[in-house]
């Protein structure tokens, strides 16, 4: 039975460069890489030396906190590099990789016969706990905590983020067994969201609850999900999980092996031919950029969406958790008088200059620019427009920013994490780095209250 949410606060930003349902075969990355940044909170005790062979699954570092959080390598080579920055942190880890990959073998389970026991222990020894994300304080779950629900959304509403309907096209074995496993990790219930459309791969999966979402974005992100269906307050715990890391905790199940294989959109209005590839985790986004080929040079190339993802160098690499990768004009120039004259090429949510109003399926090529400077916030109530979860967020983000722990919980803040303040960050007129201030304001409660 399934269960419909409908979300009508949002923004729909619809951007030139969708990746066609094309998919191909990327290039063998040289090098892959892991940045410990990506698991956020985690201080990285490497278990591998610069110079030893590993292969796909074996563990580089476990956490220095939790020693029983292990991470793995996605693929088999020898571990070449580790990179620190100040203070001797651990920056980044680079493996050459083999032509073949060898895998380590965790061996094959049978998923209905598993316990919670032996579910929570066979993904801690394959390196698949970092793919259980919690909220409160979007961090890597706990172990030790049993959620009262688990998330997945299987809906994608970003700029140009990857179909999931598309991408775990032909894996509902996998997705099933990922979800028959997890649904023993908590009392209550396993819900997924798909999109109302249907089509899904995983529309027909049981041991969840099913719930068909339609929508603006953020319609697609767990949190808004989370607040429709069973709110975080104080003292619970939920725990989330994205569709595409499924397809890899089942194949763990199904097969024995860590196979850190992914299915990404290589996407934006500066790419020749946006498409889809099969790749890895961690390999260089240069192997399938220059595949597909540059419309120009000066570009922003982005390890996820434009409203969330990080800035990576052509000779860097994706992010442990994305499954997109998005190129977009360098926005390194200025219009004279910008600011003074009626706009047609932007989207807003403001009618105030602005028209994007009046065509709304016009699609745009955006750059970076963040079209005016850092200043004081301005009350324009556009942020409760597009906001759509049961918070103040100019509230929340003000007392994230005074570090007023007994207002950011009042007002919900075990609820959020920075992606769901993606959007309102986006129409900011103030330029407010709204998502660094709810990191922030998650360590902080983290540190003095989790």
């Amino acid at each position: 039975m399934s269960k419909d949410i409908k979300i009508k606060k949002g923004l729909t930003i619809r951007l030139k460069g969708e990746a066609d349902k094309t998919l191909s075969k990327a290039p063998r990355s040289r090098t892959f890489a892991i940045k410990p940044s990506d698991f956020h909170l985690i201080t990285p005790k490497m278990v591998v030396k610069e110079g030893e062979r590993i292969q796909a699954g074996d563990t580089i570092f476990f956490s220095k906190q939790k020693e029983e959080i292990k991470f793995v390598s996605p693929v088999s080579g020898t571990l070449t590099a580790i990179e620190r920055g100040a203070k001797r942190v651990i920056t980044e880890i680079l493996i050459e990789a083999d032509p073949q990959d060898s895998f380590k073998d965790f061996g094959k389970q049978t998923p209905e016969k598993m316990d919670a026991k032996s579910v929570k222990a066979h993904l801690l020894a394959s390196g698949c706990w970092p793919f259980i994300k919690q909220r409160p304080y979007d961090v890597i779950a706990d172990p030790e905590i049993s959620p009262k629900a688990i998330f997945i959304s299987g809906y994608s509403t970003a700029p140009l983020a990857a179909d999931l309907d598309y991408t775990l096209r032909g894996k509902e074995n996998e997705l099933q067994a990922a979800i028959t496993a997890l649904s023993t990790l908590t009392e209550g219930a396993v819900h997924v969201s798909v999109g109302k459309s249907g089509g899904s791969p995983l529309e027909n999966c049981t041991n969840c609850t099913i719930h068909k979402v339609s929508g603006p974005h953020p319609a697609g992100n767990v949190g808004t999900q989370i607040s429709k269906i069973d709110p975080v307050n104080k003292g619970e715990t939920v725990w989330t999980v994205a569709a595409q890391d499924l397809v890899i905790i089942g194949e763990l199940l199904l097969t024995g092996k860590f196979n850190a294989e992914r299915v990404i959109a290589l996407t934006g209005s500066s790419v020749k031919t946006p498409k889809y590839y099969t790749t890895r985790i961690g390999s260089e986004v240069a192997t399938f950029i220059y595949d597909s080929g540059l419309d120009e040079e000066n570009v922003r190339v982005i390890s996820g969406d434009v409203l969330t993802g990080r800035k990576v160098s052509l000779k860097g690499h994706m992010g442990y958790y994305n499954n997109t990768v998005t190129v977009i004009p360098e926005g390194d120039d200025y219009d004279f008088f910008g600011w003074n004259k009626p706009v047609f090429n932007k989207i807003s949510a403001s009618r105030a200059l602005t028209f994007s109003w009046m065509l709304p399926n016009k699609k745009y090529e955006l750059d970076t620019n963040t079209n005016g400077e850092h200043r004081a916030f301005v009350v324009t109530g556009n942020y409760e427009e597009v906001f759509p979860m049961d918070i103040y967020p100019l509230q929340i983000l003000k007392a994230c920013m005074v570090e007023d722990l007994d207002a950011m919980e009042a007002l919900g803040m075990y609820e959020v994490a920075p992606e769901d303040f993606a959007l309102t960050e986006f129409i900011c007129v103030s330029k407010q780095p709204h998502q660094e201030i709810i990191r922030n304001g998650l360590d902080l409660m983290y540190k003095e209250i989790g």
